[in-house]
């Protein structure tokens, strides 16, 4: 059972992280690839690129997120109701793209609007993997442990 006021450690979040990227990684990259008319060499290295990017956002957003429901309802992120993860998926996802799309822009030869629609596709793959993913990880390793409270 997890205690009150508990998150995740460092070494916990970056075990989840790494996991997350690795995995989503060898789903969507020949995906990517076919669709985005890129060499599967040159879609593996920009995904690599945008996968330390969202790795990078997905970090603080993720410790971020923790912290507010913490603060707002007193319940750590392996108690998260469906509600909250759809919340948080989406609101990690729609950020994302922000960072990611003039990338695809730069490094494809998709023009914007089409870069869009791939980064969209690429976030819509995330957001139903990011469910069951974070969904399986708070299942296989709950928070345990103490963590400062919020002040």
């Amino acid at each position: 059972m997890s205690k009150p006021g508990a998150i995740r450690n460092l070494r916990e979040r970056v075990i989840q992280t790494l996991w997350f990227e690795l995995l989503g990684l060898a789903l969507v990259t020949p995906p990517f690839a076919y669709f985005s008319g890129s060499t599967a060499g040159d879609s593996f290295m920009l995904l690599v690129v945008l996968s330390i990017v969202v790795t990078l956002w997905s970090g603080l957003y993720n410790t971020a997120f923790d912290l507010v429901e913490l603060r707002l309802t007193g319940r750590v992120a392996s108690d998260r109701p469906h509600r909250w993860r759809v919340l948080h998926t989406i609101g990690l996802e729609t950020s994302a793209v922000l960072l990611t799309w003039p990338l695809v822009v730069a490094f494809t030869p998709l023009g914007w609007r089409q870069a869009l629609f791939a980064d969209i596709g690429l976030t819509l793959a995330y957001v139903a993997y990011g469910y069951v993913f974070h969904l399986a990880f708070d299942r296989l390793r709950p928070v345990h442990g103490e963590s400062p409270s919020p002040r």
